[in-house]
């Protein structure tokens, strides 16, 4: 049995410096890392809305096309728990940080690729086969990023202020979705949509390269984390083979399953909020040549999401978790109701109104769960069992959440509008989060060293 030594004065368990420096140092690796690793796997989601339909899959009509961009875009998600799966293997055995390197690194050569890659007016149905292959890669990458990025700053930081600091990753998400969003919009302000479509769209993804070099030089800099160091020398001990798959069914099956359960309407209602609300106003309300208003309501919408999450993330040190998750479940679920209605009144106010709101209500879920899932699981299992909780769930609400949506709305060419469906699919992921949620304990505070896997 692991003996409990985490520090109850406030300050950061580290190997050398226990002040701030050393926790802000970690942090910020993390939020540059995930941002660029972010930006790469929803330009691709933006692209698959905007463009991808009709350079890839021609010859199907618009909503058709659409839907068949999402596929791929879904099967990125199918990647996910591969890539929790393995990365979370090797995370828990070798480290946090290698794993990290190599995810980000990997997604920097699969999102460059997609901007070199020819459409289907070059090769064919080669085009969106290729197109498969790099959203792949995309997704194996992506699933071993997120439990790697919270657990290094979970791991560095204090008890007291691990919802603070560890929200900081889950912000990265945002800056990645704000970066992506920026350079779309930019780019749709200034070209014609002749020249987005010929080879505008490639630059975003061409860009990647430059961001990734940063993200990798950044997340080179940064030590491992202290509380995985003392868990591994433990585990160097035992006799008995390592295997953090078997161990976390075994041990922390209730824990899997609350997780993916919370994940339900986090998941959808982020989607819904941004992917989602591209296609719905270019193809249902009738603005399908002004992709800018939609890109900018995003842009404002994803800034406020940024600063949004930290603050809440804080907050959720001294209410805690459940609360705040709770209340964000409960929220996106409302507000699913009015959503598509401020976003059909082509009014930019309305629009920027929809989105920034639905996204402070996705924060509040989003903030805290970083911290939430890290504290659901032991330290030796705790990469592979908050990876598949998380990227498990991936499956069933984001992959599946724009096709879903999709085919609720109806026929577009008919005028065919269905919102109320969208906005029942939204209500019923947060009743299942809303049930999970009530079957997880409180963890606010508590300490990351303990093991039940070796012995707790």
């Amino acid at each position: 049995m692991t003996t409990d030594t985490s520090p109850r004065d406030g300050t950061a368990a580290t190997d050398a410096d226990p002040g701030r420096t050393s926790i802000v140092k970690v942090v910020f690796a993390s939020l540059i890392g995930t941002a660029v690793e972010w930006y790469d796997f929803f330009l691709y989601g933006s692209a698959a809305a905007l463009v991808f339909g009709t350079l890839f899959f021609p010859e199907s009509e618009d909503a058709t096309g659409t839907l068949l961009a999402f596929g791929t875009y879904a099967l990125g998600f199918v990647a996910r728990p591969l890539g929790g799966i393995v990365f979370g293997h090797f995370g828990d055995k070798v480290g946090r940080k290698k794993m990290l390197v190599f995810s980000l690194f990997l997604m920097g050569v699969a999102t460059f690729a997609i901007g070199l890659l020819p459409t289907y007016a070059s090769i064919g149905v080669a085009a969106p086969l290729l197109l498969l292959a790099c959203r792949l890669v995309q997704g194996f990458a992506v699933g071993g990023e997120w439990g790697g990025a919270v657990l290094m700053a979970a791991e560095h930081g204090d008890d007291s202020q691990r919802g603070f600091w560890s929200s900081w990753p889950q912000a990265g998400v945002a800056l990645g979705n704000l970066f992506a969003t920026g350079v779309l919009w930019v780019l749709a302000a200034v070209q014609s949509d002749d020249a987005f479509n010929a080879w505008g769209w490639r630059v975003p993804f061409l860009l990647s390269a430059v961001l990734v070099a940063v993200g990798l030089w950044v997340r080179l800099s940064v030590e491992e984390s202290p509380v995985f160091k003392e868990a591994r020398t433990e585990l160097e001990t035992k006799e008995t083979a390592h295997l953090p798959l078997l161990e976390v069914f075994r041990k922390y099956p209730k824990e899997v399953l609350v997780a993916m359960g919370m994940r339900m309407a986090e998941n959808i209602s982020y989607y819904l909020f941004t992917v989602i609300s591209i296609s719905f106003l270019t193809l249902y309300a009738g603005t399908a040549d002004d992709k800018s208003l939609i890109l900018k309501a995003l842009l404002i919408g994803s800034v406020v999401h940024f600063v949004t999450i930290p603050v809440i993330g804080a907050i959720s040190d001294r209410v805690g978790r459940r609360p705040l998750y709770l209340a964000g479940a409960i929220g996106v679920a409302a507000w699913s109701w009015v959503f598509f209605d401020l976003i059909a009144s082509r009014s930019e106010g309305k629009i920027i109104l929809a989105i920034v709101v639905g996204l402070v209500l996705h924060a509040l879920m989003y903030s805290p769960q970083a911290a939430f899932f890290s504290e659901l699981f032991g330290t030796s299992v705790r990469y592979t069992g908050a990876s598949v909780g998380y990227q498990l769930a991936s499956i069933f609400a984001g992959a599946l959440a724009p096709i879903i949506a999709i085919e609720l709305l109806g026929d577009a060419s008919a005028g065919v509008t269905n919102v109320p469906k969208v906005a029942v699919y939204m209500t019923l992921a947060s009743v299942i989060t809303v049930v999970a949620v009530l079957f997880a304990h409180e963890t606010k505070a508590t300490s990351l060293r303990h093991d039940r896997v070796l012995g707790d």
